[in-house]
């Protein structure tokens, strides 16, 4: 098989693995004795809330809204599918987060709250707090984007801004809660999934004004007094592990990078090629984890050493990019674009890097592939790499090689997965 073919194949496997309509069935619970409400915010939530449609006893009482990225959306019957701005916040999002809030609220205590839960539901289930406004939310959001900070710290500020994420959902449900997870995040934790709308909350208003200082984002009038007033104790803290209202709650992670990784796994074990799962929670500078991953795999190539060849080097997490140039970018294209200049075209060593929610960044590809001649056709073209890559310009640089991975929305979310194939 063709290294290209290899690749994707194995993006192919580890997306198979995360998709909602096999792995959703499992995992639901019986009607309860009063109705079940869906309701579900992330790149997922379609996708999810189809499979416990098409799962669901038809005589039991279902219905429910989720929320889902722009083009993200699915035919249903029962439960409606509303599509909102992501990774930016807008008013379609705040519209329906104000009627899931409603609706949890009208449940009783024989009731189910059935809660999905995926990557991409902090921005989509955006509910300011009391006091704040939608533009104030769109400018921390943002600032935060460009800032290079980790998602979890970025949940720390938008739970703290919100009025249903950190736990809050639960906490005005009496009914029991079922939320299902797939997770996007590193370490799988529910809190930091969507913001964790079912989840105990341990961050602090403390901790939301400790980031805004740390990434130096200037936050609007009204924002950094509501975080000011939280932190002297005037609104009341997320609630936290230990609360009471947890006790009727149960958050189930039932997707993860890892499982998505052994999928690919799977696949190059099928091809007679040694898969090493490097890990599946990678952060840090998408091109410095790009030049230990480059170095690792000239090791290999030329050494024979950890692992002799063929081998793919597996990994998955969530790198960021804190933008500094005008390019078109996506932390995938910005990785392999990092890997080619490290690289300097090693031959036999290809590479692929994509989102498995199928937008790297907020581009139209799921990511792009790198070939040992990547660095050759793009100078016949009079492409600079080190250039491109000041720039934040990966997307430029593999579109213009016609390697960018276009998927459309896969509707399922474990973060990046990347790998590199040393032959």
């Amino acid at each position: 098989m063709a290294p290209r073919d290899l690749l994707l194949g194995s993006f192919q496997a580890a997306l198979a693995a995360a998709d909602p309509l096999k792995i959703v069935p499992g995992h639901l619970p019986k009607p309860p004795k009063g109705r079940t409400l869906v309701v579900g915010a992330g790149k997922a939530a379609a996708a999810m809330a189809l499979a416990v449609e098409q799962n669901w006893p038809a005589h039991a009482p279902l219905d429910g809204l989720v929320i889902t990225r722009y083009q993200h959306g699915l035919l249903t019957n029962r439960v409606t599918v509303i599509e909102a701005g992501h990774p930016v916040p807008d008013e379609s999002g705040e519209k329906a987060a104000q009627e899931i809030l409603r609706r949890v609220k009208s449940l009783a205590a024989d009731d189910l709250l059935l809660a999905l839960v995926s990557g991409g539901g902090s921005a989509l289930l955006t509910l300011p707090a009391k006091g704040l406004v939608m533009e104030d939310i769109k400018n921390v959001t943002k600032q935060l984007l460009m800032s290079g900070a980790p998602i979890q710290d970025m949940n720390t500020i938008r739970k703290h801004l919100s009025a249903i994420q950190g736990g809050q959902l639960a906490a005005e449900c009496r009914a029991q809660v079922l939320a299902l997870v797939i997770s996007d995040v590193t370490g799988d934790d529910p809190t930091h999934i969507a913001s964790g709308p079912c989840a105990p909350d341990p961050s602090t208003y403390h901790d939301a004004l400790e980031v805004l200082k740390r990434y130096e984002v200037k936050a609007p009038k009204a924002v950094a007094e509501h975080l000011a007033r939280g932190a002297n104790g005037v609104i009341a803290e997320t609630p936290k592990p230990g609360s009471p209202v947890f006790k009727r709650v149960e958050n189930r992670v039932i997707a993860t990078a890892h499982a998505s990784l052994q999928a690919a796994a799977e696949f190059f074990k099928s091809h007679d090629i040694h898969p090493a799962i490097l890990g599946d929670a990678v952060t840090g500078e998408a091109r410095e984890v790009a030049k230990a991953y480059g170095a690792m795999a000239r090791e290999v190539k030329r050494n024979g050493q950890p692992w002799t060849p063929p081998v793919a080097l597996i990994s998955g997490g969530e790198t960021t990019v804190t933008v500094r140039g005008k390019g078109r970018g996506g932390r995938n294209c910005e990785f392999l674009l990092a890997l080619a200049a490290e690289l300097g075209g090693e031959d036999g060593v290809h590479a692929l890097a994509c989102d498995t929610d199928g937008i790297d960044g907020t581009e139209d590809n799921a990511g792009a592939e790198l070939a040992p001649d990547s660095l050759k056709r793009a100078a016949s073209r009079k492409l600079d790499a080190r250039k491109m890559l000041d720039n934040n310009d990966g997307y430029g640089f593999f579109s213009a090689l016609d390697d960018l991975v276009v998927t459309g929305p896969t509707r399922t979310n474990v973060n990046d997965f990347r790998v590199i194939l040393v032959q």
